[in-house]
């Protein structure tokens, strides 16, 4: 397919509908208008529903409805929407219901700034809803990547069955880029579900109940049964980008947009014979600890944790892999204050000339 040019929120709009998504619901929130406004006229062309719900607790719930009638539903938001959406994020893995979340985020916390932010990565990927359970938390750093993200969430989301987190910052979500999309699938031959509430009385495959609620005994069996799966996700599912680490003697961490200005501050330091690489996680849970435990700390000097938030909300993550072994340093923004080339490349070259406090 030719490539098209789009705006990011459209991107992950029109990646969901060749998804086989045909059911959205959800409520105005600044940066992520486009993907409902986008899905609002784009879904009753193949056949979906948009629903502009009248909150967004009504929207996420309208969503876990969809998802038990085995359709692919989807739902988007940014920071304090998402926060709304909590409880029905948390209903949803308790039930078992698959469903993808989108979280275009902005400045916090409270109101905030209309502006990109990279300030949700605690609650996306420690406190996405009450309960202790986990979900598969992606963060593109490409319009591409977003689409392909996008269009293999319900994958995962459905072996799992399990809501899945597409995380991308404002900045992601405003700009323009040229994408290709992958074939359109139909909805109709992706096979009925085991836990469509419309399955035909003659099916049992499983009992035709879904429930949030579960006696001590089978909560507890349950419980675990997540804890296995993230398990597995960390053994088998985890996406990371690792850019000239070999012989880098200094590791930027960063996602999204962070990480793509990274990479050009990188490739000057390089050309001045600093030995810089980066690692960029893809999934933000699970995170790529391996790329860090395989890393020659004899080489390693230090690490810089390069993101729009203050305070820092990887630094943890990135600290329980290294162990002590190399000093974390930070350059950070927030609040709606973006990164660009120089700004990166002048902070990261005053790290590594000893300049940092």
């Amino acid at each position: 397919m030719a490539k098209v040019l789009m705006k990011g929120c459209e991107a992950i709009a029109e990646a969901a509908v060749r998804a086989g998504c045909r059911f959205f619901a959800g409520y105005p929130i600044t940066p992520q208008n486009e993907i409902p406004e986008y899905l609002s006229w784009r879904l009753p062309e193949v056949g979906g529903v948009f629903v502009q719900g009248e909150s967004e607790v009504a929207s996420v719930n309208m969503v876990y409805g969809a998802a038990a009638s085995g359709c692919r539903a989807m739902t988007s938001s940014s920071g304090p929407g998402i926060s709304l959406k909590a409880e029905g994020i948390s209903y949803l893995a308790g039930t078992g219901l698959p469903a993808v979340i989108v979280n275009i985020s902005r400045g916090g916390p409270g109101l905030g700034s209309i502006q990109p932010a990279q300030q949700d990565y605690l609650q996306a990927t420690k406190a996405l809803g009450h309960g202790g359970f986990r979900a598969m938390v992606f963060a593109p750093a490409t319009l591409q990547e977003a689409v392909d993200l996008t269009y293999n969430a319900w994958d995962y989301a459905e072996r799992d069955r399990n809501p899945v987190m597409i995380l991308m910052d404002g900045c992601l979500g405003a700009i323009m880029e040229l994408v290709e999309f992958p074939e359109m699938k139909d909805p109709d031959r992706l096979g009925t579900k085991a836990w469509d509430l419309n399955r035909h009385e003659g099916d049992t495959r499983s009992a035709r109940l879904l429930s949030p609620y579960f006696p001590e005994a089978i909560l507890e069996l349950k419980n675990t049964s997540q804890k296995k799966m993230n398990e597995r996700w960390a053994q088998n599912d985890v996406q990371v980008e690792e850019f000239m680490t070999e012989d880098a003697e200094y590791i930027i961490v960063a996602y999204g947009i962070s990480a793509r200005v990274s990479k050009e501050a990188i490739l000057r330091l390089r050309e001045e014979g600093y030995k810089v690489g980066m690692i960029r996680p893809i999934t933000l849970y699970p995170f790529p600890k391996e790329s860090f435990r395989k890393l020659n700390y004899e080489q390693v000097k230090g690490f810089i944790d390069v993101e729009l938030a203050i305070p820092a909300q990887m630094h943890d993550d990135i600290e329980l892999e290294v162990k002590g072994r190399a000093p974390i340093y930070e350059y950070c923004r927030s609040g709606g204050l973006l990164f660009d080339d120089d700004g990166v490349y002048a902070a990261v070259k005053k790290i590594l000339d000893g300049g940092a406090k």
